[in-house]
């Protein structure tokens, strides 16, 4: 048998590669762990459903990890940032996850995490000329 390797963007080999990737992880975590799974998706929208950012992220085994977090411009530092970190938290508790992980660039909101108590565990300098930093809070 011959294979080549193909660029796709399919959501059907995505999903195969996935469910595959899942299948053989279950075989080496503790049973308990097995089966946890979520997404956590958290959006800020007006009474007429406008989104003005959002929280986008999954729960796996023992942890959520934060994918996106974005507030529009005009609302940053106004706390709704804060208030859907802490939403997810939350529910990260209620699945009894031990931390939450994310990342961040230097010019986007590594001293916002710092202050929400996420400590950096990991960099990667020259990130298309900047920082990337990644992060994690216990909980």
């Amino acid at each position: 048998m011959e294979l080549h390797i193909s660029n796709e963007t399919s959501d059907t080999s995505k999903q195969y590669v996935r469910n595959q990737l899942i299948a053989f992880n279950v075989q080496h975590f503790p049973e308990h762990l097995n089966g946890r799974y979520q997404e956590v998706g958290l959006y800020l929208k007006d009474a007429d459903g406008h989104i003005f950012g959002g929280l986008v992220g999954e729960i796996c085994w023992n942890w959520l990890e934060v994918h996106l977090l974005y507030v529009d411009e005009q609302l940053r530092k106004s706390g709704y940032g804060k208030k859907l970190l802490l939403e997810a938290e939350k529910i990260a508790k209620e699945k009894q996850c031990d931390f939450i992980k994310l990342d961040t660039l230097s010019f986007q909101a590594l001293d916002f995490y710092k202050k929400q108590d996420f400590e950096v565990y990991g960099t990667i300098h020259n990130a298309g000329g900047h920082t990337h930093y990644y992060l994690k809070k216990d909980i």
